[in-house]
Order: C-alpha cells, then sequence, then structure tokens
C-alpha cells in the first residue's frame, strides 16, 4: 500500500481548538475502516512552533529540541481537551522580505519527505500558505482566530471560548463595579475587527460597546455614561477593542516597532478611555485589560466539535487532492473555500447592520435590519 506524510502545524497566536483539530487530523488520516477506501497509508508529523519549525527542524539557540516528529492516536487521544497548542507556535514569517527563508523552507519539507501541509491559522499564517501552494506544495489550512476576521468562513477556531471567557470575567468584575460605583472600561483584542468586543459585550450586557470598525467621541462615551448615572446605574462597564479608536487619533500602541508580518503591537485604549472619563465626568473610572487571558483555558464544547469537523475535512481535502483551499464553515455546513479567497479581505463588522452608533452598542432592532 502506497504511504505518504502529512505534516501538520499551527501558527499565529494560540487559542481554544486547536488541539481538537490536530487531533482529528491524526484520527481521520489513521482510521482503519477509510484507510482500505483510500488505497493509502497516511502518516502525520507534528512540526512544532509554526513556521518556525520548518525553517530551523533541527532547534536553535532558543529551543535546541527537535521539532518535527511523528505524531500517533494514542499520543493525541487526549489533546481535544486542552486549549492552547500542543504543537506550540510562533509569529515567524518565512516569507519576511528583511530575511527571507522559504527556500530553507521548502528544501526542509524535501528533507522530511513531507507530501502535503495542513497549517491551522489565522491571516498571516494562511497567507504564508497560499505562497507555498503557488510555489508547489499541496497546501490544506484551517482557520483559527479569536479575531473572527478571516473572509471565506463564519466561524473560526477560538472565538466562542474567547467570549465566553470575556463573559465570565466582566461577570466577576461586576461585583467590585457596584460595591464601588465605578465605571470600568475592559479591553478585549480585536486589531481591526470588532467582532469579539462586540459579542462579547452583548452576551454580558456591556453599557458601551466600541469597535475599530466605527469611530466613536470620546466627548459621547462621557455623555452616555452621565446619561445612566441620572438613571441611577450604579455602574457601568464599557468595552472596548484594542482597535478601537477615538475619533482623530490613529490606533493606540504599546510599543514602536512591528512583527515580521508587519503589525504594531496595539494596547492601551481602555487606559486612555478610563482617564478621559474620569476628567470629564468626575466619575471614578478604572480600565482592565484582558489580553492573553482571552486566548487561554480549556475550549467550550463548540470549539471541540468545530475542531473535530475541520479537522476532519481538512483530510478530507488531501485524499481528494483538492489543495490551496481552506476548510470553512459557511450557512450551517462544513465546506471549503480557496486560499485566495479567505485571505483577500478581512472580515468586519458591518456597522450598518450590526450596530447601534447611537447607543454605541450593538443592534436594537434585528427584523427591521
Amino acid at each position: 500500500m502506497e504511504k505518504r506524510r502529512i505534516g501538520v502545524l499551527t501558527g499565529g497566536g494560540d487559542c481554544a481548538g486547536l488541539n481538537s483539530a490536530i487531533k482529528w487530523v491524526v484520527k481521520t488520516a489513521f482510521d482503519d475502516r477509510l484507510v482500505k477506501t483510500r488505497k493509502i497509508e497516511y502518516e502525520v508529523v507534528g512540526i512544532r512552533d509554526g513556521w518556525k519549525g520548518l525553517v530551523s527542524p533541527d532547534g536553535d539557540n532558543d529551543d535546541p529540541t527537535p521539532r518535527i516528529y511523528t505524531l500517533t492516536e494514542e499520543m493525541v487521544r487526549t489533546w481535544d481537551r486542552y486549549g492552547g497548542t500542543m504543537l506550540g507556535t510562533s509569529r515567524t514569517n518565512p516569507y519576511d522580505p528583511k530575511h527571507s527563508q522559504s527556500k530553507t523552507l521548502l528544501e526542509n519539507m524535501d528533507r522530511y519527505h513531507l507530501n502535503y501541509l495542513v497549517a491551522i491559522g489565522g491571516e498571516d499564517t494562511l497567507g504564508v500558505a497560499h505562497k507555498l501552494y503557488l510555489e508547489g506544495v499541496k497546501m490544506v489550512g484551517i482557520p483559527k482566530t479569536i479575531d473572527k476576521d478571516l473572509s471565506g468562513t463564519d466561524y473560526t477556531l477560538g472565538f466562542e471560548t474567547a467570549v465566553n471567557v470575556i463573559t465570565e470575567e466582566i461577570d466577576r468584575l461586576r461585583t467590585t463595579a457596584g460595591s464601588h460605583r465605578r465605571i470600568f472600561v475592559v479591553e478585549t483584542m480585536g486589531r481591526q475587527a470588532g467582532w469579539l468586543a462586540l459579542e462579547g459585550g452583548e452576551s454580558c450586557g456591556a453599557y458601551v460597546i466600541l469597535i475599530p470598525e466605527y469611530d466613536f467621541e470620546v466627548e459621547k462615551v462621557s455623555q452616555l455614561v452621565s446619561e445612566g448615572r441620572r438613571k441611577g446605574l450604579r455602574y457601568e462597564i464599557i468595552v472596548t477593542a484594542e482597535g478601537a479608536k477615538p475619533s482623530g487619533y490613529g490606533p493606540i500602541t504599546k510599543e514602536e516597532g512591528a512583527d515580521s508580518f508587519g503589525h504594531k503591537t496595539l494596547g492601551g485604549i481602555g487606559e486612555f478611555l478610563a482617564r478621559e472619563i474620569t476628567r470629564s465626568t468626575k466619575i471614578e473610572t478604572r480600565s482592565l485589560t484582558l489580553s492573553h487571558l482571552q486566548r487561554g483555558g480549556v475550549p467550550c464544547a463548540y470549539d471541540r466539535r468545530m475542531g473535530r469537523y475541520f479537522g476532519i475535512a481538512a483530510v478530507d481535502l488531501i485524499v481528494k487532492e483538492d489543495f490551496g483551499k481552506m476548510v470553512s464553515y459557511r450557512n450551517g455546513r462544513i465546506t471549503a473555500v480557496p486560499l485566495k479567497e479567505a485571505i483577500s479581505k478581512l472580515s468586519l463588522v458591518d456597522v450598518h447592520t450590526q450596530y447601534d452608533t447611537d447607543r454605541y452598542n450593538g443592534r436594537r432592532t434585528i427584523l427591521n435590519s
């Protein structure tokens, strides 16, 4: 029987659901009943630390441990119940214009006899996957990002768990906010897409929600807060995405410089807004940045199931030799779309149908949208 090798890696930020996808790539590839009908026997190879694993497979000064190893069914049996990624991840860009390592990556694929590659990631990771596909790599993608900003799919791994974390943390925050009659500004992730802030804010009943897709007026936020106090509200919760911008400002960043994909490190809008509200209203306002808490923890039931479906579908594409595709969830169905379509543009909140620009919150009319 013919034997082939499938490499699987996770790139970019970690999130819940990755291990479920890896597990089901392995289990589907090794399925005894399916092997008989395929006439091909697959071996699955785990690639540690994202694209870095194919650039430096033997390890490096940061980690001398080999980064490529065989995965077995027994090894991955319990992986779906854990958060993060057992394969590790990185933000390595082999096509970094300042230090391109794509040739080395392709040579290492040949060295380890990798016939196919499954890349689990967001816009940046799948952007690299698309470039490799154009260079002849038999590539399949699986969508993951807590920002839920990939085109071509209605869902990306990690989003629902992250929304649950936002909701749970804000539920805890309410007790201290109410005790001290404080306003709390909670900063979520979301560089360009406001899905986390919007759906997290809607889930926890936030008083104000600020998203990158619509620049806000600081004065208006203060007016809404003052209006709430006049109505007798003891405290207010304001949820803002890290990429939300006050009118006339650019994105607020934590530090100078950018990563190998050209992204700046955003952060600080929560602290900025808390300071401005305190100054304007004289009401004590504090800020809290959820940051990497949103990525952590065990995956919720939905992410475990979606990881399963996406992992199975990825192997289906390999068996059908339908490469250059990303598995996708659209209109209630698991399907696939070209990688080019998945990375062509970001999926953003439609302000006209999904956001109330008067209240700075989720929409209050649905059937008439």
